[in-house]
């Protein structure tokens, strides 16, 4: 899983509690680590696997990608889900937020098929231009609903190059 921020809306109000002198919610204290949410899921589903959690600024989506297709890579009999979730920083660190945008929470189950559309995800380079200001998830989604054959997305430290290849025939 991949977040810009995680649970930083929970972890603001822990510390408005400490500096109001109240009591940390138990519920606020244990959903405000970074992979609150996949571990919410993994007990709701009952997964005993591992989980990752990747924070890399306005990279973590393409970070938390590629951390995905590596596990895919070492157990390719194994499926991956990849969560990638999103939301604005609150008052008053709003004004930090790089790319401020609405909430976005995104699942997608990684698989070696025989068959369908292949992507080759690469590293360019470092961004010659400035970061996009849509998400990196949102720039992905739309390349994967075009026809495109190519899409380059500016990260923050690299640019992230996404190819469609034929599907095998």
């Amino acid at each position: 899983m991949a977040s810009r921020h995680g649970e930083f809306g929970r972890t603001l109000s822990i510390l408005d509690a400490l500096a109001s002198g109240d009591g940390i919610s138990p519920a606020d204290f244990t959903l405000s680590v970074h992979h609150a949410l996949v571990g919410l899921l993994s007990i709701a589903q009952q997964n005993h696997r591992g989980h990752t959690a990747v924070a890399a600024g306005p990279d973590s989506f393409g970070f938390g990608f590629l951390e995905a297709v590596s596990c895919l890579s070492e157990k390719p009999s194994k499926s991956v889900l990849f969560v990638y979730y999103d939301e604005p920083l609150p008052a008053p660190y709003a004004d930090f937020d790089e790319a401020p945008s609405e909430p976005l929470a995104l699942a997608i189950c990684l698989a070696v098929t025989g068959d369908g559309e292949r992507f080759t995800l690469e590293i360019a380079s470092s961004p010659t231009e400035a970061p996009s200001l849509l998400p990196g998830a949102l720039d992905v989604i739309a390349f994967l609903l075009s026809d495109a054959s190519t899409a380059t997305i500016r990260g923050e430290s690299v640019q992230w190059q996404w190819r469609r290849h034929a599907a095998a025939a």
